[in-house]
């Protein structure tokens, strides 16, 4: 008897070991994978489905007798090796390499601005590296999915293995959280994985062979080299080394003034005395000139989103603002402005730095501004790896655009400019200005364009609304305000009216420009955020890689056995635990969308949203091992009507209510369907008589959910939750008529099972 409870014990250790592992395993890729590879910076779903992938087939193929975790160290190595390889090359094949027709994109994507130089030239589509690298991560997420299944089945009762398996997913969270807020680089990561791994292959007394020792260790040392190379690791200083850290949202790399996040192109540096020959250097400057010069009063107190490494900062300083309050949402990138930026703008006393989201800090700021800018603010990221928004999108919606009327004060102006990329993009946010302040802004673009079409592609645009009366007549009288090329704009600058007979070698001119309407033309919402999106749809490279990554993942499930379960062997697939993860999925997917509309998009929102949705499930298993509830309907009902409340009460409905019932009322409209799906699945997987196929199975269903969040680029995510209510009601239907035993007789299952694979193992 002690032998046995012994057993049990060590049963619940690996359990809770291995389900750790999953989930920072995870965590680690979504990170890792588009810091080096830039086609999978904006698909980072990508990664999260080829880990659920790779953890489905695991748990289907977890009665085999071969031990894929001894493979895990591995192929790891091998996708990160190829993913350094990607890396070095990328300026080399860019041209080679279509993401969604470029010169007319469906979506657009920031730092992936190549096109092939000759039409009939060989191009590769992105779906295709990116298929590449779907296969690779889910191949190296067999391993400890494999693990997962087996470790599930032993442990005494299906309700209690959940719960240990979420109690080990917080502890995973958790730790990774901690990772993220110390900003530690990747080598530890993935230090802490092959601990794991290590761990998995000492619990198994099948690889202790010479061979599979020296493979485990040789992949091993492998993934901690790829993992060293960009760690930051302390190196003889040099001018010409390029310096990296991981901040919690970006691998961010520091050379000489220069910030690259991501591999992309983000910030550099452009002291107050230096003009440079980048439209952005002369932006800085434009709002404070034109103010000037067209007679009204200088700018005093000063809101920037997005201020990155300083910048914006310095110019208002520099212009005589007495108040700036500075909102950037990474630590990294505020630091390195403020240790490295020739002017220190961070260390003057009239700066106050907010690190947090910019839609947040406008929706509950009580200042009132006589310029709020939006600097240049393009996250380069998505906000998680749940979603297709970025963590920008809720800033630049109709209703963030009333947020910042009513943060200015009468005759206060609002400035946004960066390089948009397309003229669709500009209308909209034309379009969104105008609706929102019932006036149409300015539009500048530099170099100087007539008219800025919907195919528009060069250079940088300038946006102004608000007091703007003044500078519209100041150009009604001289068409072109000019300022000295390569001459820093400063306050003894010429009034740029009144220059005449510049010409555009020595002079940089800017005009007011027209902005040609795109057909059809929808302007981005809280509800539907898709700034960079041309129009309400999936576009087409969207939709072939889904495609390809349901082929790979169909063809990974049949090899791995999944077909003869399918097919009804093995006691058959769960199409009701299918449905159930393909339906919480979406629940999580809009939990995490909704909180960081509500709460704001930073990291730790996400984690706490992360770690909420864990505790509900938590919960949902405690509830069901104490009251034992044999009748789903009624959670069915309740679940659906919940989701059914979260498409039509908008989460707007709760602003400028009490404080209690402003966090209350969201929280549990957001979670209520989390807390019933909680109950129908751990009341559904308690009856399972094949844990591992079956919490593979569930898995399995999460991909179609990841697949299917796709759709709210077409709809929008306040009907995602409608896409929710059909995959449960698929479950409703598949599981309708099946027996539902006593909880006892469950119990007696189980324990009849846990007693033969203890024996077995």
């Amino acid at each position: 008897m002690k032998q046995t409870e012994s057993a049990k014990l060590r049963a619940g250790i690996e359990l809770f070991v291995v389900s750790a592992l999953v989930l920072f395993l995870e965590l680690a890729c979504i990170r890792w994978f588009p810091a080096h590879v830039i086609f999978l910076t904006f698909f980072t779903n990508m990664v999260l489905l080829a880990s659920f992938l790779g953890m489905s087939v695991g748990c289907l193929m977890a009665g085999r007798k071969e031990d894929l975790i001894v493979w895990t160290a591995p192929l790891l190595a091998a996708s990160m090796l190829a993913a350094h390889f990607v890396e070095e090359w990328r300026y080399t094949y860019a041209a080679f390499v279509n993401v969604g027709h470029q010169r007319s994109p469906q979506m657009v994507f920031f730092g992936t601005e190549y096109s092939a130089a000759d039409p009939g030239q060989f191009v590769i589509p992105i779906e295709v590296v990116g298929a590449f690298f779907f296969l690779v991560i889910a191949l190296a997420m067999l391993g400890p999915g494999q693990e997962l299944g087996r470790a599930l089945k032993r442990v005494p009762g299906r309700v209690q293995a959940y719960t240990i398996n979420i109690g080990a997913s917080i502890a995973g969270i958790l730790l990774f959280a901690t990772c993220s807020f110390l900003q530690l680089p990747p080598l530890y990561w993935f230090v802490l994985v092959i601990a794991g791994v290590a761990f998995c292959l000492r619990a198994n007394a099948n690889t202790h062979a010479l061979g599979k020792t020296a493979l485990s260790v040789a992949g091993s040392a492998g993934v901690l080299y790829c993992a060293f190379l960009t760690s930051g690791i302390p190196r003889p200083t040099s001018p010409n080394v390029t310096e990296h850290y991981w901040s919690p949202y970006y691998r961010v790399d520091f050379l000489r003034g220069n910030i690259n996040v991501n591999l992309i192109g983000h910030q550099f540096f452009v002291p107050r005395e230096k003009s440079g020959d980048e439209s952005a250097a002369y932006a800085y400057s434009v709002p404070y000139l034109l103010r000037r010069d067209s007679g009204g009063a200088p700018f005093k107190d000063v809101l920037i989103i997005g201020a990155g490494s300083g910048n914006d900062v310095s110019r208002a300083l520099q212009w005589g603002a007495e108040h700036v309050d500075a909102v950037e949402i990474d630590p990294r990138i505020y630091r390195i402005g403020k240790e490295r930026h020739p002017d220190r703008p961070y260390d003057d006393p009239r700066v106050t730095v907010h690190l947090d989201d910019g839609r947040q800090f406008l929706r509950t700021a009580t200042r009132q501004y006589d310029l709020i800018v939006f600097a240049l603010v393009d996250s380069l990221v998505l906000h998680s790896g749940y979603s297709n928004i970025r963590l920008e999108s809720y800033l630049f919606t109709a209703e963030s655009m009333a947020d910042v009327r009513a943060r200015l004060k009468p005759g206060g102006d609002f400035v946004m400019y960066n390089y948009f990329r397309q003229g669709w993009i500009v209308d909209r946010l034309f379009q969104s200005v105008t609706t929102v302040f019932h006036e149409q802004p300015l539009v500048l673009p530099l170099p100087y364009v007539e008219r800025v079409t919907p195919d528009f592609s060069g250079g940088f645009t300038i946006l102004i609304a608000g007091n703007t009366g003044a500078i519209r007549s100041a150009f009604g009288r001289s068409p072109r305000y000019w300022m000295r090329a390569r001459e820093a704009p400063t306050q003894a600058s010429p009034n740029g009216f009144s220059i005449a007979n510049a010409n555009e070698q020595n002079y940089v001119g800017l005009g007011l420009a027209t902005v040609e309407p795109a057909v059809p033309q929808r302007i981005a919402t809280d509800t539907w955020p898709f700034l960079y999106l041309r129009s309400p749809m999936i576009p087409t490279m969207n939709v072939r890689s889904a495609l390809m990554m349901a082929l790979l993942a169909l063809g990974l499930i049949w090899a791995g056995g999944g077909h003869s379960s399918i097919a009804g062997g093995q006691g058959g697939f769960s199409w009701r635990l299918f449905f159930l993860g393909a339906g919480f999925m979406l629940i999580e997917c809009k939990a995490v969308v909704q909180m960081a509309l509500l709460f704001g998009g930073t990291w730790m929102v996400n984690t706490i949203v992360f770690l909420a949705v864990l505790v509900m499930i938590l919960a949902s298993n405690l509830y069901v091992l104490y009251a034992r509830p044999r009748l789903l309907t009624p959670y069915y009902v309740f679940l659906i009507v919940s989701l059914a409340l979260n498409a039509v009460v908008p989460l707007g409905a709760f602003w400028g209510a009490s404080p209690p019932l402003q966090l209350a009322g969201p929280c549990l409209l957001v979670f209520a369907p989390v807390l019933f799906a909680g109950v129908i699945f751990a009341v559904t997987f308690g009856q399972s008589r094949q844990p591992d196929r079956d919490f593979g199975a569930n898995i399995a269903g999460a991909m179609l959910g990841g697949l299917s969040e796709y759709s709210s680029m077409l709809i929008g995510f306040k009907y995602l939750s409608l896409v929710a209510v059909a995959y449960y009601l698929a479950s409703a239907i598949f599981g309708w008529g099946q027996p539902e035993p006593s909880f006892a007789e469950r119990r007696e299952t189980n324990a009849v099972e846990v007693r033969e694979a203890l024996v077995e193992s």
